[in-house]
């Protein structure tokens, strides 16, 4: 039924991507689909596709890591590594996690979208002083990239390593992610972004991934990032006390770096990342570990409407034919 579905979409010219399924802690699907469309463009499954916000979750990792071995504290505050920022004090590493802090969001400048290319760190910690608070820490929850863009910092002031080292030594090489690497690693084997117009994909000005390191920067392949959510819902990662304190209470949404996804009857643990031109969701049914993973580099069918599908096939369900924008 998944091929089926997968065939309609590619024959229809119907997107660029890439569905992964675990169960019992390994792959029983995999399969690419519309990547022939791209004229000039080799490629096979270890070519990666940029995964966006899901970066946030090994962030929400790493910082954990560091809890667990008493290096950092959940209610450290910002002012201990970042005084110069606003309402310092009052945000905590807690609330950073759990985008309680009331930091806003740097990519968005003006209305726009100012990170497509290179930016110094110094413009972006300004915008992110200019941006302030946007309420009081801890009195509600609004998604921030600025507070996963400090806590980066704190990771590599705390670690005494650049980002993508941490990734590749904490996380990528104890898990045998072959496929799997922070933008500074300069993994060469990674897909361009994609729009459909006229009949054909284009290629598009991604934003500057340098720009978002630790924020929404790293690329994988589908079955690597099942590969990372396994291993952290069976505690190969931090322990299961330490999950529970991730995950977000149920019917929340939003965790410590973990969120709730429901589709249906069932419901997932996971994160998704949109960026321009590239989207990926990863997900874990922790009633009977159930992984699904999806990355595209080129939308036709809205990504959370593709993953409904997908997660209505696993389960047994019937599909419609895609409807493609």
């Amino acid at each position: 039924m998944l091929d089926d579905y997968l065939d309609q979409v590619e024959d229809g010219n119907g997107g660029l991507g890439s569905v992964s399924i675990f169960r019992g802690g390994r792959e029983v699907y995999q399969r690419r689909f519309g990547q022939k469309y791209l004229s000039g463009v080799r490629a096979d499954a270890d070519t990666l596709y940029q995964i966006a916000s899901v970066t946030k979750m090994v962030t929400a990792i790493l910082a954990f890591k560091l809890i667990e071995q008493g290096r950092l504290g959940l209610d450290d505050t910002l002012a201990d590594f970042h005084p110069e920022m606003p309402a310092a004090a009052e945000i905590s590493v807690r609330q950073m996690l759990a985008h309680s802090s009331g930091l806003g969001n740097f990519a968005i400048k003006d209305s726009t979208v100012w990170i497509v290319d290179a930016l110094e760190p110094p413009a972006i910690l300004a915008e992110i002083r200019r941006q302030g608070v946007a309420f009081v820490p801890g009195t509600r929850v609004a998604y921030s990239n600025s507070a996963y863009y400090l806590l980066r910092m704190i990771l590599e002031d705390t670690y005494g390593r650049p980002y993508h080292e941490i990734v590749e030594q904490e996380i990528a090489r104890p898990l045998q992610l072959a496929h799997f690497a922070s933008v500074k690693a300069n993994h060469a084997d990674t897909f361009r972004s994609y729009a459909f117009a006229d009949g054909t994909w284009g290629e598009i000005k991604e934003v500057d991934f340098s720009n978002v390191v630790g924020v929404g920067d790293i690329a994988s392949t589908p079955g690597d990032l099942n590969r990372l959510i396994v291993a952290l819902f069976n505690g190969e990662l931090v322990r299961k006390e330490t999950l529970a304190l991730m995950a977000p209470a149920p019917g929340k949404g939003w965790g410590m770096g973990v969120a709730e996804f429901a589709y249906g009857e069932n419901t997932f643990l996971g994160h998704g990342g949109d960026v321009i031109g590239a989207h990926s969701r990863v997900i874990y049914n922790v009633q009977d570990g159930t992984a699904i993973a999806y990355s595209t580099n080129g939308e036709r069918i809205p990504t959370n409407a593709f993953l409904e599908t997908i997660v209505g096939i696993v389960y047994g369900g019937t599909f419609q034919a895609p409807a493609l924008k």
